[in-house]
This record gives C-alpha cells, structure tokens and sequence, in this order.
C-alpha cells in the first residue's frame, strides 16, 4: 500500500489540479503533507512498534492508512484531500517501519535474507506496477480510485496479519518516548516547507516569519535531542565523518530525483501531449533496472569500495536529467524520453545499494537500524525540500503549470537544477568517502548491502540483518523503514 501510494499520486496530479481547481501550491502540499508527516514521525512509530508490539501497531498502522485513503478518495476540496494526505502519512509511519521489523523478529536467521529478499522484490514490484496501474485509473475511473484501491487492501492484510503474522516486541525497550523530538522535528519541517512553497507566490512578510520560524523550531530541535536520554535523533551518530558525508549525499541526491520525479510527469502531460498512462509508463524502465541490476551493483560496491559508485552513480543520473532537456512540444517517447530514463535509471543501480551499505558501514553494529532510520528520515525530509522549493526556484506558481509554456521553460530550469545537486553530491562523494566501505578510525566488519534484491527509487532502503530485533544486542530495527512513498 506504501509503496503503491508512492508512485502512483504523482501521475495524478494534473488531473486532481484540473477537478478540484487547484493551483500549483496546493498540489505541492498533496504531495508533501504525506511526506511531512511520514519524515516527522516514522522514528517514532518503530520504536512504538518495538513497545507495545510490531504487529499491534502495524495494524493501527493499516487501519489508519485505509481510513485516511478513503478520506482521500471521498475528498470534496483540495484543502480536504491535503489534510486527508498528512492523515495517511501518519498511518504509514506506524506501519512502514513494522512490516520489516516483523520479519527480522520471527524469521530464524538462517531463513531471514530469503524473508527480507521476498519482502523487498514484492515492493519493488508495487513500485514497478504503479505507474501503469495510476495512469490505468486516472484515465478510466477515475483519478479518486488510486487512493479508494487501499481499502481492500487493508482488509486482506488485516486479516492475514492477525491470522498468521506472531506478536513482537523488544523486552528491553525502556524510557521515554521522544515525543518532544517528533513534534519539533515535523514543525520544524513544516514551517520551512510551508515557506519554501508560499515563496513560489512572492516573498512576502509571512514567508520570512514562517522560515525564520523553521529554523528556530530546527535549533531547538537539536537543542532538545542533545540533553534527551532517548533521543529520537542520537546526535553522536553524526561524530562519523563518513556517516555525516555520506548523508550528505543522500540529501543532494534524492532531493535531485523528488524534483524529476514530480515535474517530469507534469512536464509529459502538460507540454508533450501524453495521456496520463503513458506518462506512468515512462518511468518503469527505472524501477526495471533497480529490479534486475541492484544484486550486482550491490556485490559490486562490496568489492571496490563506494567511492566509485557513490561518484559516478550521481554523474550518470546528471547526465540522464540532462537528456531530459530534450523532452518538450512533440516529444517521442522512444527517441527523446527512454534514452533520459535509461541513463537516469543506470545511474540510480549504480548508487542506491553502495549508498546504504556505506552508511550502515559508519556506524557500530548496534546502531545499524537507528542508522538506517537516520537515512531513511534524509531522504524522504530532501524530497520534502526539493517538491516545495523547486518550482519556486524554476519561476512556476498558481495556476501556470496549466500552460503549455510555462511548465516547459520552468521544467528546462528545474532540470538544470537537479543535475547540479547530483553532481554537488557526487563532489561531496569523492572529497569526503574513501577507497574502502570503513572510515579510517573503524576497524570492524563490513555491512552488508542491503540492497541484494532490489532497491527502492523514493527513499533508501533498510537493513535488518545486522540486529536482533526483540533483544538486548542490538536496537530493533522497528525504527528503519522500506522503501515508502513519496
């Protein structure tokens, strides 16, 4: 359902700005009211998961994402669908984090890599169908049918979940909950998102307010995390130059392909003429390539170390958006926009996997799943970023993304902008990542990639296979998430 949701909105949103008369700015906030709350609280909803049972709350988890979908479905103005959307980002956070949790807790570990395996392509294969089934809707039903589809969903999983799926929890899980923490992280997003997206309007007195607001909201932030005993963020993590650099990356990188991402389907159906199916279409063949070539990009970066592809991975994707330069008035999907895609998805095989793996790498074992949760949060806050700063950045606000015009002159910028944040993460990548997974001052075994199977293209995928979720070892991974949706 996650991972569904997460490649299907974006194919819909001319449609949903076209009935309910939405300007630009408002589809932003349906895109980022989901991420907000996601990005804000997913932390959170793993280590409740973690005490008071996995499956407990991946169920709430479910139940609230299907009620939220209807809301979503049924929503009679975009002010609704917006709050319905942060809603639902609410219930993924409390069952994304759960459904990988569950596995590493009941699966013995000589059974666990198939389990995660099989969880992983099963996600990478909702991903790869969204499109096609998102553009499939909007064109036939109806574009209210991609969030009405959740329901039954919910109901097969809730029934197969408290049938056959065991309870979990981690017996030494203690102390408070940082709920301090989430709140001030998610308004501290929210405050510069919200800015960040009033600023496409024109800088006015309440942008500067709402911005200046975010970053205060963002320093107390960091002030409450270092004087936590349970801090959600545990600011230590970041005393790894590696871990730091390499988040680094992922916030100029997947920045980068939020942007892509959400302008390129505008782009197809506004300026090229495509219908909203073939504009889903035309971004399979990056999830096709994740799918098929993740395992070995994976052995890959084991082998050679992640300089190389944490530099060129980011390289090749500049060069695929910079194809994307040729998509405009009369564009062939077969000349001018697969080559782009290609490249694009070439490039992301190359990154994705040595990416997690280095940041599992920067850290000690014990601290692998916060670690991932950590990248996870950076991704999902960058394209949280990227959706609300973009098209401000690019001269694209009210209702301009309706005109043919507009959309193609902002897109051609906005596309420039993206190539220089992946090529800014490809810099941050060889100055600051050495030869070997290792930072110089850790000496301990290399972290598997997680990626084997396949890789997710929103937010980086996580690794449960170095803790013993419901133990004292290690922290469960019930704070790391899957590949989700953005």
């Amino acid at each position: 359902m996650a991972m569904l949701d997460g490649t299907v909105v974006n194919v819909a949103l001319p449609r949903i700005g076209a009935d309910l008369g939405a300007p630009l700015a408002a589809l932003q906030w349906t895109l980022n009211a989901y991420l907000l709350t996601l990005a804000g609280l997913i932390l959170l909803g793993g280590a409740l998961g973690d005490r008071y049972g996995r499956r407990r709350v991946f169920l709430i988890g479910v139940v609230w994402f299907a009620v939220a979908s209807a809301a979503c479905a049924a929503a009679p103005t975009i002010g609704v669908l917006v709050i319905a959307r942060a809603v639902q980002g609410i219930g993924g956070a409390l069952l994304t984090p759960g459904s990988l949790a569950m596995l590493q807790a009941v699966f013995h570990p000589d059974d666990r890599s198939a389990a995660v395996g099989l969880w992983s392509g099963l996600g990478g294969v909702s991903a790869a169908v969204g499109p096609f089934l998102g553009g499939w809707l909007v064109d036939g039903p109806g574009w209210r049918w991609i969030f009405l589809l959740n329901v039954p969903l919910a109901v097969l999983v809730v029934a197969v979940a408290a049938r056959h799926v065991p309870e979990s929890r981690d017996e030494s899980a203690t102390g408070r909950f940082d709920v301090l923490g989430a709140l001030l992280a998610a308004l501290t997003l929210g405050a510069i998102t919200y800015a960040l997206t009033a600023a496409g309007g024109g800088v006015s007195a309440s942008v500067w307010v709402t911005g200046v607001a975010g970053l205060l909201l963002g320093a107390a932030f960091v002030s409450v995390e270092r004087r936590s005993p349970e801090p959600m963020l545990p600011l230590g993590l970041f005393s790894s130059r590696l871990f730091t650099a390499v988040n680094l990356v992922t916030l100029c990188v997947y920045a980068a392909f939020s942007g892509v991402f959400f302008l390129l389907v505008v782009q197809l159906q506004t300026v090229s003429g495509f219908s909203p199916l073939v504009s889903g279409l035309s971004l399979i063949p990056v999830t096709v390539l994740m799918l098929a070539l993740s395992a070995r990009a994976g052995r890959l970066g084991k082998r050679i170390g992640p300089r190389l592809p944490l530099t060129v991975g980011p390289l090749l994707c500049a060069g695929g958006v910079l194809l994307m330069l040729r998509i405009g008035p009369g564009a062939s999907y077969w000349a001018d926009v697969l080559p782009a895609v290609t490249v694009l998805g070439c490039g992301m095989v190359l990154l994705v996997a040595p990416l997690t793996a280095t940041v599992l790498a920067a850290v000690e074992v014990r601290h692998a799943g916060i670690a991932s949760g950590v990248n996870n949060a950076a991704a999902r806050a960058a394209g949280l970023l990227a959706v609300a700063a973009l098209p401000a950045l690019a001269g694209l606000s009210g209702e301009a993304y309706r005109v043919p015009a507009s959309v193609d002159s902002a897109f051609h910028t906005a596309m420039l902008i993206c190539a220089g944040l992946l090529v800014a993460g490809a810099m941050v990548a060889v100055t600051t990542v050495r030869g070997n997974v290792l930072a110089p001052e850790d000496h301990r075994p290399v972290a598997e990639p997680d990626c084997q199977w396949s890789c997710g293209t929103n937010a980086p995928p996580l690794d449960p296979g170095h803790v013993d979720a419901g133990t004292a070892e290690g922290p469960a991974t019930g704070t790391a998430a899957g590949p989700s949706a953005n």
